[in-house]
């Protein structure tokens, strides 16, 4: 099994969350939703569909997007709601995203664990989860970024044991 090698901790505070409440689960209704975003030249992030509801056949979907672009999304998706038909949009700019970083994510199962339960001991909720193989990342509350990063750090021993890094500069002549 491939060892797991964590690089760094990133965060960003730049990003926004917009959920579309109650839109119906039916074939291509995200694709004409995604659509509509990107004919707009409006980058998305991280996306998660819920389960639909048997009884209703309506889901949520949210998503991450630049703060700069969350007016534009909603206005967007404002315009598209009876074509579309679904309930609402909660827009939400207080949000952050922490991303843990590495090599040997998917072979090695205890580095979600690890991660989830140092924001768990932090006190932070996990308000959305996307992974890959070489990222996790989460959403939470702005307010709790700081705390966040400074766990996961703490956590995958990420910590600085020296005082000060030393940062060389120059012209790359």
């Amino acid at each position: 099994m491939e060892q797991a090698i964590i690089s760094g901790i990133a965060h960003d505070k730049s990003e926004a969350k917009i959920t579309i409440v109650g839109v119906p689960d039916r074939t291509g209704v995200a694709a004409r939703i995604f659509q509509a975003i990107a004919d707009n030249d409006i980058n998305i992030d991280m996306i998660v569909q819920n389960v639909s509801a048997a009884a209703t056949g309506l889901t949520d979907i949210s998503f991450t997007l630049p703060k700069s672009e969350g007016a534009n999304a909603t206005v967007i998706l404002q315009k598209l709601q009876g074509e579309v038909g679904f309930a609402s949009i909660l827009y939400d700019d207080q949000v952050g995203k922490i991303s843990l970083v590495g090599a040997g994510m998917r072979s090695h199962p205890g580095v979600t664990a690890t991660f989830f339960a140092a924001m768990a001991e932090a006190g932070i909720n996990i308000e959305m989860i996307s992974t890959s193989e070489i990222r996790i990342s989460i959403i939470c509350r702005v307010t709790d970024l700081e705390k966040g990063v400074r766990a996961a750090h703490t956590a995958f021993q990420l910590d600085a044991e020296s005082g000060e890094a030393v940062v060389y500069g120059g012209t790359g002549r």
